[in-house]
């Protein structure tokens, strides 16, 4: 690569501020994005949204909407303190995504007169991982952009450290789900959007049973143990089939206060 070309790479390398921990940062996605399916391992849930989380410091929105996608850089560093995971668990999940990644798409769905119409874009356009430097890094898909640049409304906000701890991906999945929906505190979706939702396996969709032990209820108990959150859940049936399912969820305020008493 030329001097010049190198200049123009580096352009579109977003650096963490080191003043500012991860943690803190906002992952931020449009309702759209966030209730579609994203076919991700936990470990390659946690790279993405650190990089929508990095991505979203942007300074220069306009070169952004220019260029169509941006390159964002995650260190084995960083990924290993937000996580709180070993540095050699570290550089294997970041050498493993960059492997993944590339092959992971959005699946999104919505009925029509003569069916189900489907539709999947990718992740990332392309990914790049220095074993030697310890950082893996994404180019975003140009038709992922518009879901993650410039949101003014209909979006999804949360500070990268509500899902940190998180160890199940069905965890993260309900949990950024809530908040797409935050200002109800409701989420009424029938099975079937909650499965693709969720990611689910077409084995566990033939038996509510499986969804429920495997899919709802430890995702709920993670959420109610870690995120202090308060939920309560219900099946809609249709007889004895189920056919939908209502959550109810808010933060639990007493223990907030017991981490923050201010």
């Amino acid at each position: 690569m030329s001097e010049k070309g190198s200049k123009v790479k580096l352009q579109h390398v977003h650096k963490l501020d080191a003043e500012q921990p991860m943690v803190e940062l906002q992952v931020n996605m449009s309702n759209a994005l966030t209730r579609s399916a994203h076919g991700l391992s936990l470990a390659e849930k946690r790279i993405v949204a650190a990089c929508i989380a990095k991505t979203d410091q942007m300074p220069n929105m306009t070169q952004v909407r220019e260029r169509g996608a941006w390159s964002v850089r995650l260190s084995a560093a960083d990924y290993a303190d937000t996580f709180n995971v070993d540095m050699n668990t570290a550089y294997e999940q970041l050498q493993d995504a960059s492997e993944n990644l590339f092959n992971r798409y959005i699946r999104t769905t919505r009925k029509t007169r003569k069916g189900v119409e489907e539709y999947k874009f990718r992740w990332i356009g392309s990914a790049r991982y220095h074993k030697g430097e310890g950082w893996v890094e994404l180019d975003w898909w140009h038709e992922v952009v518009p879901h993650l640049f410039g949101l003014r409304r209909e979006f999804t906000s949360y500070k990268l450290k509500q899902a940190s701890a998180l160890r199940s991906s069905y965890s993260w999945r309900l949990f950024e789900v809530f908040q797409s929906w935050q200002n109800t505190g409701k989420y009424q979706p029938t099975i079937e959007e909650f499965c693709t939702a969720m990611d689910v396996p077409e084995s566990y969709r033939k038996d509510f049973k499986s969804i429920r032990t495997r899919v709802i209820e430890p995702a709920v108990d993670e959420l109610i143990q870690k995120n202090n959150m308060l939920i309560k859940w219900d099946t809609v049936r249709a007889g004895r089939k189920v056919i939908g399912l209502e959550f109810k969820f808010s933060s639990n305020p007493q223990q907030r206060l017991a981490v923050d008493p201010e």
